[in-house]
C-alpha cells in the first residue's frame, strides 16, 4: 500500500517537473521568436500552450470548471475571500505551493500574493539580454482569465521576480470590476 502512495507522490512530482521543462522550452522558443521581452511578456501572458492548450488567458478560463469542479468551492462573496481561495486552494491544488496573502490596499481592492517558491522557476536563469523577461508572466493570464469567468475583472502583474534578484515572487492582484451577466431579455 505505500509502494503505491508513494507512486502517486513520484507521479505528480515527475508531472511537476515535466511541465516546469516543457514551460521553459516554451519561453525559450518564444525569446527566438519576438524580437524584444515585451512581445514576449505578452505572449505569455495569453499564449498557446503546445499548440491545443490555450494561452495564459484562456489556460484560466478552462482551468476554472476544473477547479469548481474538484475543490467544492462554493461562491466567494467578497475579494478578501476570493484571495483566500486562491492561495489555500488554487495555487495548492496546480503548483503545490500556497502563497502568503499581504499588502491589502485600506480599501480593500487590491492584494500581493507572495510565493517563496515558484516551481516555474526551477531549474532557470535568465541570460542578461532578457532582463526584462517576465518569465511566470502565464501565472497573471492564468488568473485573470479564471476570475473574468466567475464574473470578477482583475488585474494582474508581477512586482518582484526571484530570477530578477528579489527574495521572493510578488504578483499583485487589483480588483477592477463585477461583471454583469447580461442575459436575452425574457431569459434569468
Amino acid at each position: 500500500m505505500s509502494r503505491q502512495a508513494n507512486r502517486g507522490t513520484e507521479s505528480k512530482k515527475m508531472s511537476s517537473e515535466l511541465f516546469t521543462l516543457t514551460y521553459g522550452a516554451l519561453v525559450t522558443q518564444l525569446c527566438k521568436d519576438y524580437e524584444n521581452d515585451e512581445d514576449v511578456n505578452k505572449q505569455l501572458d495569453k499564449i498557446l500552450f503546445f499548440c491545443f492548450l490555450p494561452r495564459g488567458y484562456n489556460i484560466g478560463v478552462r482551468l476554472i470548471e476544473d477547479f469548481l469542479a474538484r475543490s467544492n468551492v462554493g461562491k466567494c462573496h467578497d475579494f478578501r475571500e476570493t484571495a483566500d481561495v486562491i492561495a489555500k486552494v488554487a495555487f495548492k491544488m496546480y503548483l503545490g505551493i500556497t502563497p502568503s496573502i499581504t499588502n491589502w490596499s485600506p480599501a480593500g481592492d487590491e492584494f500581493s500574493l507572495i510565493l517563496e517558491n515558484n516551481p516555474l522557476v526551477d531549474f532557470v536563469e535568465l541570460p542578461d539580454n532578457h532582463s526584462s523577461l517576465i518569465y511566470s508572466n502565464l501565472l497573471c493570464g492564468v488568473l485573470r482569465g479564471a476570475l473574468e469567468m466567475v464574473q470578477m475583472a482583475v488585474e494582474a502583474k508581477f512586482i518582484q521576480d526571484t530570477l530578477k534578484g528579489d527574495g521572493v515572487t510578488e504578483i499583485r492582484m487589483r480588483f477592477i470590476r463585477r461583471i454583469e451577466d447580461n442575459l436575452p431579455a425574457g431569459e434569468e
